[in-house]
């Protein structure tokens, strides 16, 4: 008599994702729509500002390059903390020729079948003076999280600012889908 052997749920085979092809997903998503409200500002008014102690649209714009460059240190197991929140390019193009460029660098990178499990740690505030370590898939998802929190942000400066609000995760008054 022969008996099988059965093959335990947990062994990943070629049809199951990894944690980076899951995150993979998400991430092309919400990058696209990102890119469709920071092409929906008005380039014109990139100092715009809703308030004194807000940012101005630049610089909101370039907190979306900064954080995908510490995707990608965080994937390239890299340090993370230190030199500061780098300044914003001078021009609006410029932030978002940036923000497609490591866009492409963190798509090569959660592509790279080394990067699969999204082995690792990093390093990061957990609050006030305080840093703590993070496996990187919750790193990375906390980072594309805020992206999506900091894109609300811009899409109300693009209605402020006079542009014109696209669908995000439905219609808007600008893009209906009726």
């Amino acid at each position: 008599m022969t008996h099988a052997t059965a093959t335990p749920i947990s062994t990943p085979d070629a049809s199951t994702p990894t944690e980076a092809t899951r995150f993979l997903g998400t991430y092309l998503r919400e990058h696209a729509t990102t890119l469709k409200v920071l092409r929906a500002f008005p380039m014109s008014r990139a100092d715009f500002r809703p308030h004194e102690r807000s940012s101005d649209a630049k610089q909101l714009a370039w907190t979306f390059v900064v954080e995908e460059r510490l995707m990608a240190k965080a994937l390239k197991h890299e340090q993370i903390l230190g030199g500061g929140f780098p300044s914003a390019p001078a021009s609006w193009e410029e932030v978002l020729d940036a923000f497609n460029a490591t866009h492409d660098e963190i798509v090569a990178l959660l592509s790279d079948p080394r990067n699969g499990a999204l082995d690792g740690t990093a390093t990061f505030f957990s609050g006030p003076k305080q840093t703590a370590d993070f496996p990187t898939a919750e790193f990375l998802w906390f980072l594309l999280m805020d992206q999506v929190h900091h894109r609300g942000q811009l899409s109300v400066y693009v209605r402020m600012a006079g542009g014109k609000v696209p669908s995000i995760y439905g219609p808007s008054a600008d893009e209906p889908w009726f």
